[in-house]
């Protein structure tokens, strides 16, 4: 044997013994997401008179940050897609919660279908590993191959008919077999707490009857709340507290799954308080943008006929689209539109970006402009062409969505188990380099994340 051939031997059983090293320490994983869950509402849990045990117990027993900087924008399906990838937008592909519908013919559909993510996710990583796979509920998840015992959300009107439609995209036989044990699974259009208890209890079986290796569960709950009722009031903090004894039930069943798993608690976004709305529709039809025409009571009173640049709602902020993005006077007359709005302080537009904005930003590659709205401001959903530049009050009193700049959109990242540092502050964290970190604790390989895994190790 050569010198040469000698050294390759010695390369090759270092890299093997690497990788039995790497497959040694690789831990299944629980990953929760409690939307609109704020680092505060855990770390100033006492001050804000939450009773909240089962989640403090992550700041004794495992690491947390002191908040999650979010995405452009901070809505549900982008961030939890980022948070399943590591990557943004731009380049995951779920820009917003609804899909592209200039013409409103959609009837608000979501971004349900997995299809749509364009990198690989940690259901993705696990599966090729070999490692089993679960889910309860996470957005995105409609029709996901890699995922083995798989309960997506989706809902199209809250008919009875919805329960047909997810079990018919369920994983087959997993929705019956666990209905057999726990009652009737919570309607998909159902986000209250009420659900979040009847979901959860199903997660907890599903936990024991196959103990997947990697396991995604979406609580609602604390989001609807929020928005009905506001951030930080004691609507939301009751619904909160009923959240934490559920947290509690996930991590027993885990542990008792999974003695060496490692359990994660995030959310997508944080939450602000609003009080008016800006109803960009109304100003585009005004100016000729939007077009449409009367279509009777059958077809919701009014139709969209035509459309030269629309707004694309995303909460806190709202992406403008152009037909034709490469007609430099109609981006001169959107751009004059706009900058027209926001010199009215009423309207309450904070900020206007565009595309090379965007793009740094990892936003919306279709969107011309992107608007930030101001404190207390949100923007009005599709209603038709009747309701005023300006609505108020708000059809809400909480809302997200706002650039990721701002403090309030900071989101939450609590993680426990073997191996994890016990009292860790991990400062503050890019919500892209959580989807990596998990991929680490796991032992399997995430390509697409964007930056670094977190470093869980404590600083010396």
């Amino acid at each position: 044997m050569t010198m040469a051939q000698r050294m390759i031997g010695v390369i090759l059983a270092l890299m093997a013994l690497a990788g039995v090293a790497s497959a040694a320490s690789a831990r299944p994983v629980l990953l929760i997401s409690i939307d609109g869950l704020g680092p505060g509402d855990v770390s100033d849990a006492q001050a804000r008179g939450l009773k909240v045990p089962n989640l403090r117990r992550f700041l004794s027993e495992g690491s947390y940050a002191d908040g999650v900087t979010g995405i452009l924008p901070t809505v549900t399906y982008p961030s939890h897609t980022t948070l399943i990838t590591g990557a943004a937008p731009a380049r995951h592909g779920i820009v917003n919660n609804l899909t592209f519908d200039p013409t409103q013919i959609n009837r608000e559909g979501w971004y349900w279908y997995a299809s749509d993510i364009k990198v690989p996710t940690l259901w993705d990583a696990a599966h090729a590993a070999h490692l089993s796979t679960g889910n309860v509920h996470w957005p995105v998840s409609v029709g996901a191959r890699s995922i083995d015992w798989n309960l997506p959300q989706i809902w199209m009107t809250g008919h009875p008919d919805d329960a047909k439609l997810l079990a018919a995209v369920a994983t087959p036989g997993l929705l019956s077999a666990l209905e057999a044990t726990e009652g009737p699974y919570a309607a998909g259009i159902d986000d209250s707490i009420d659900s979040d208890e009847t979901r959860a209890r199903f997660a907890v079986r599903l936990i024991a009857l196959h103990r997947p290796d990697f396991l995604t569960v979406y609580l609602t709950g604390l989001d609807t709340m929020q928005h009905h009722a506001g951030p930080d009031t004691p609507e939301a903090h009751a619904v909160l507290e009923r959240l934490d004894a559920l947290v509690g039930k996930l991590v027993a069943a885990e542990q008792a799954a999974h003695r060496d798993a490692a359990i994660a608690v995030v959310s997508d976004h944080g939450f602000a308080p609003v009080t008016r709305a800006l109803n960009l529709w109304r100003a585009f039809i005004d100016d000729g943008l939007v077009k449409g025409a009367d279509a009777g009571p059958l077809h919701g009173g009014w139709q969209i006929t035509g459309w030269d640049a629309v707004p694309w709602i995303s909460g806190g902020s709202i992406a403008v689209v152009l037909a034709r993005p490469d007609d430099a006077a109609l981006k001169q007359r959107v751009s004059d539109l706009l900058a027209r709005l926001q010199r009215d302080p009423v309207n309450g537009i904070a900020s206007i970006i565009t595309r090379n904005d965007i793009a740094r930003d990892g936003g919306n590659p279709q969107a011309d402009f992107y608007l930030n709205l101001a404190d207390g401001v949100m923007a009005m959903p599709w209603r038709g062409p009747a309701l005023p530049v300006v609505v108020d009050p708000a059809p809400y009193r909480g809302m997200h969505g706002y650039f990721p700049a701002d403090p309030r959109m900071r989101s939450t990242f609590l993680l426990m188990g073997a191996g994890v540092p016990k009292g860790h502050d991990l400062g503050m964290v890019d919500m892209r380099a959580i989807a990596p970190t998990l991929a680490g604790i796991l032992g399997v390989r995430l390509a697409g994340a964007e930056v670094p895994a977190i470093s869980i190790s404590p600083r010396k």
